[in-house]
């Protein structure tokens, strides 16, 4: 194992009516919110009342910001940034999944940088502070809602960038599993399907001596897998949403990454896609990609791709031929995906030809010989090789 440091210190509040502590909660830190969120399903389902109910009881005056998509963009973060500015907003509630949250830590960011909060996602300054942020979870998958990690992309440079300290981990977060109950299933499959590759992102890695979390990552995707089936046959079971909603905040918020190099080339990969594919699920573009990574990238280190054949998908280990071993859960895996009903090509997400590929590889190699990723060190080359299978 390598030395690690590990910070996680959000206030989880997990379960039924949970939502109605949100006030209580974010009293502690400021008396004005801004409460961000996606589409008006939240106010038709009764909740965006619940929440501003209790903001109010607490004596928090809210305001709103609603119209974020999945991969978010920056156009709306600037809108929040102004909100909190003109009103004197100290704290950013996100109400919603991942893309509503990165959302929220983003404007939390902007209201106190000295400049364009891009910046710092594009990697031309450090932050140094941030607004209190909250969430209350209504889409599981993307585990923002304890990860210090949010993702941004900017709508005129067309690059989706991210932007990781603790500054903007939120200081609480409700997790209800009720309030996923009307997130459509395709969606539904998608966010947990991002916790099976958030699990493996942590899983692959050339570190030696990290049985311990091998085992919490193998457990995270084998739930996740096994509940993906089981919530297609009941889509309002209580308890299957629950499994499914811990398990992706487990997959990230990085216990089971703790003293090891991290991979991340999935979601590199995917990230210059959900540039083209504005309106594209995350989750489902991972879907496609992985088992195109995997092909590409267990050569690197077979051994550790039989172990996880075995472990996870279940294929009986050959000691002659672990190479095989490996292919074969690789194969499984994307039986799997197929039978639940996710994505297996980039066609299916919404890149129209494979010159969509080069731009992405320009987008993701600016300089040319860059390589991404702490597994097997993508280059361009492979990039564009593996997109190219995806496609």
């Amino acid at each position: 194992m390598t030395n690690y440091e590990f910070y996680c210190p959000t206030k989880i509040l997990f379960g039924r009516g949970m939502e109605e502590k949100v006030g209580e909660e974010t009293a502690k830190y400021a008396n004005k919110a801004l409460i961000v969120y996606g589409s008006d399903r939240i106010k038709k389902s009764g909740l965006f009342g619940t929440v501003t109910a209790s903001l109010e009881k607490a004596g928090v005056s809210w305001w709103e910001l609603g119209g974020v998509k999945s991969n978010p963009r920056d156009d709306l973060v600037y809108e929040g940034i102004d909100i909190c500015r003109k009103n004197d907003i100290t704290f950013v509630l996100g109400v919603g999944g991942g893309s509503v949250i990165d959302t929220a830590k983003a404007i939390g960011y902007g209201v106190v940088y000295d400049g364009d909060f891009m910046d710092l996602y594009l990697g031309k300054a450090n932050p140094v502070s941030c607004l209190k942020v909250g969430a209350v979870l209504t889409i599981p998958g993307a585990g923002s809602e304890s990860s210090n990690g949010s993702v941004i992309t900017s709508v005129s440079e067309g690059l989706k960038r991210s932007c990781d300290t603790d500054l903007a981990r939120p200081v609480f977060a409700v997790m209800n599993p009720e309030l996923t109950v009307t997130v459509p299933m395709y969606h539904t499959l998608a966010g947990a399907f991002d916790a099976i590759a958030h699990a493996m992102e942590r899983y692959f890695t050339n570190t030696t001596f990290v049985e311990f979390g091998d085992r919490m990552a193998e457990g995270v995707m084998k739930a996740m897998m096994k509940y993906m089936k089981l919530i297609k046959t009941d889509p309002t079971n209580y308890d299957y949403r629950a499994e499914i909603m811990w398990g992706c905040k487990a997959a990230q918020d990085d216990f089971i990454g703790v003293g090891r190099e991290q991979c991340w080339e999935s979601h590199l990969l995917q990230r210059d896609v959900g540039s083209i594919c504005m309106d594209s699920s995350h989750g489902a573009g991972l879907a496609v990609i992985v088992p195109h990574w995997m092909r590409h990238a267990y050569k690197v280190n077979v051994p550790r791709f039989a172990q996880w054949a075995n472990r996870v998908m279940e294929v009986e280990i050959n000691p002659a031929d672990l190479e095989g071993t490996a292919l074969e859960g690789i194969d499984r895996l994307s039986k799997f995906i197929k039978e639940v009903g996710l994505p297996t090509t980039l066609r299916e997400l919404g890149v129209s030809s494979e010159a969509d590929i080069e731009v992405m590889a320009k987008k993701a190699f600016p300089n040319g010989d860059e390589t991404l990723g702490g597994f097997s060190h993508l280059t361009r080359k492979d990039f564009v090789e593996i997109l190219t299978a995806a496609f």
